[in-house]
């Protein structure tokens, strides 16, 4: 099977007319917004016409951007070498910012317009774009005037976004001194970490010295670094009249303090079954004082449960087609029309993604598929993000952007019904380490992620005040860990440079980019409570709520299904999967 993915829904090249025609557009698509928003906007006169022509400028100029971004960012993904897609990309993000000025002037005026409700209500357009069109009109309370929305910009990009670059910098040129095999050498800093999947464990330890070791180089850059965007952030949230830089995340998110609190009583109940995972891995690597952190990503146990690509779409259609047919027939016409690059190869970008081609209704899904389980995992993952896509096709593509939280509802999802498949046909070493993988990964996603939003709020309480030493950061992030791992791990064995090594941090934009991880696994698993006790009626009701998370709140979408995310019992069902899974790894490891 071809593991290519094709671009030709797209564009059939850079040097084509097609493409050459709509970057040529683009301009025109500018020049029309802009030219309209200065002669249209200076009363509110008629002001459902306008509403209704800015939806057509708007969405005509979203199709065009999305579609030419999306063919230059796909196309450098494959090949970092392609020259002609990182020239387009950077003048593409250039492009972008020429409307900020009519952006924040269209904004302002549709805050501005008293009895807004009953013009939506007037008019079909309007209605169908209803929580877009309230969604800006809410944030206007939030906007400085046009100069210095402006200036704030311009101020940044020599503030917060040039610490960013500075932080980027240091750590992804940092290179570690580390003994291998008894030789010096100086390698880079993702290399030494990956070391911590060593089936060795002096190659464990070892790497995790030097990192930590290593960390002194950049310590003090990053911590100045930490404190210059930090500091921004608070300054600029109580300029634009936030109560706090949490309170900006969570109405990004569209998600309420209820449900954020909700959420956090529930994992914080479930860590003593997270404690004892980890100190059952501690005593199976023979430590007694519970599991150092630099054993967190032990592996454990051995899977040789090997597919090839044909195998692999197989296995994940007929286990899709256990839920649905529409699941399984979308996965299958996935693989069949080449949305999909699989194959490893130069050049081409780690990792994997999905990227959601709403203007032509496709996906396009990068991985770098190896055969084992976890690329099986990996790939089910990102099917969900396409067939998330593909349930807001019929939505208009104003109404398709969904917020971090809800971002991973799909994804997980998928991942939970081919696990639950491997698991049925796994023997009983296979399965210890299935369950062992799934568990660590949850542990970092539960109890990690508790610690990082546990150092980001006590970040920025001190930082109110002055700026943090780094012997301050590494205390915050030690007191952390502990509060969150508790007995789990060994509290002389710790990491105090966790604040420097996690990129989220250091952007202005991202603040407590740690729940919206938490609510992902966990709403998709506490979904799938629900379809093992609900079966086949939930389908329907699934797809529905995967139409809406572009139009409603976190707490409305939930509500679309009948769940309740305000009060911890749904939190606490998504949690009791994973604890049964620990007590059935605990089992098997006796």
């Amino acid at each position: 099977m071809n593991m290519r993915w094709s671009l030709d829904s797209l564009y059939p090249g850079f040097e084509s007319q097609e493409f050459a025609n709509d970057f040529a557009r683009l301009d025109d698509e500018t020049t029309k917004i802009k030219q309209w928003t200065a002669e249209k906007l200076v009363n509110n006169e008629n002001a459902t016409e306008k509403l209704e022509e800015i939806i057509v400028l708007n969405t005509q100029y979203r199709k065009l951007f999305s579609r030419l971004f999306a063919f230059s960012s796909l196309s450098s993904s494959t090949d970092a070498r392609d020259e002609t897609a990182l020239g387009y990309l950077e003048k593409l993000q250039v492009k972008s910012t020429e409307l900020k000025a009519a952006q924040v002037q269209f904004e302002k005026w549709l805050g501005g317009l008293e009895k807004l409700a009953e013009i939506i209500e007037g008019s079909e357009v309007l209605k169908e774009h209803k929580f877009y069109l309230e969604e800006i009109a809410q944030g206007n309370k939030y906007l400085l005037s046009e100069k210095e929305e402006v200036l704030l910009a311009k101020m940044t990009a020599t503030g917060s976004q040039a610490w960013s670059k500075l932080q980027d910098k240091v750590s992804s040129t940092l290179l570690v001194d580390i003994n291998v095999n008894g030789e010096k050498k100086s390698l880079p800093l993702p290399v030494v970490r990956n070391m911590a999947h060593s089936k060795d464990p002096e190659v464990r330890k070892t790497a995790f010295d030097a990192e930590i070791a290593s960390y002194k180089k950049i310590e003090e850059a990053s911590a100045a670094a930490l404190n210059g965007i930090k500091g921004e952030v608070i300054t600029v949230a109580k300029v634009r009249g936030f109560k706090s830089p949490l309170e900006k995340t969570l109405i990004d998110s569209r998600m309420d303090q209820d449900t954020l609190d909700a959420m956090l009583t529930a994992m914080k109940e479930s860590l003593p079954s997270f404690h004892k995972y980890f100190r059952r891995k501690g005593e199976m690597l023979g430590h007694n004082n519970g599991l150092p952190f630099y054993e967190l990503f032990a592996p454990v146990g051995e899977v040789n449960m090997e597919y090839s690509y044909d195998e692999a779409r197989a296995f994940i259609v007929k286990q899709f087609k256990t839920f649905s047919d529409r699941l399984a027939d979308f996965t299958d016409e996935v693989f069949e029309k080449q949305w999909i690059d699989a194959e490893i190869r130069d050049g081409k970008r780690g990792g994997a993604f999905c990227s959601n081609l709403q203007t032509i209704k496709e996906s396009r899904i990068l991985t770098n598929y190896s055969g084992s389980l976890g690329s099986v995992t990996t790939l089910a993952h990102e099917l969900g993000h396409a067939y998330h896509g593909y349930c807001l096709n019929d939505e208009s593509i104003l109404n398709t952007s969904y917020p971090m939280p809800l971002a991973e509802t799909a994804s997980i999802f998928n991942e939970a019904i081919v696990m639950n498949a491997a698991l049925k046909q796994a023997n009983d070493v296979e399965k210890l380490t299935i369950l062992e993988d799934q568990i660590s990964s949850a542990g970092q996603v539960i109890v990690d992620i508790l610690s990082r939003y546990l150092f980001e709020t006590e970040l920025f309480k001190i930082r109110e005040d002055h700026s943090l030493s780094v012997n301050e950061l590494k205390e915050i992030m030690l007191e952390a860990q502990k509060q969150a791992y508790g007995s789990g791990l060994d509290h002389d064995q710790l990491h105090p440079y966790m604040w420097l090594n996690k990129p989220h941090y250091y952007s202005a934009g991202r603040n407590f980019y740690n729940f919206p991880y938490a609510f992902g696994l966990l709403f998709a698993k506490g979904l799938y409570a629900e379809y093992l006790k609900r079966g086949e009626e939930f389908v329907g009701l699934y797809d529905q709520l995967l139409s809406v998370t572009g139009k409603m709140t976190i707490k409305e979408v939930a509500a679309t299904i009948g769940i309740d995310v305000t009060t911890p019992d749904f939190w606490r069902s998504s949690l009791k999967l994973i604890e049964e899974d620990i007590e059935e790894f605990i089992k098997l490891s006796k």
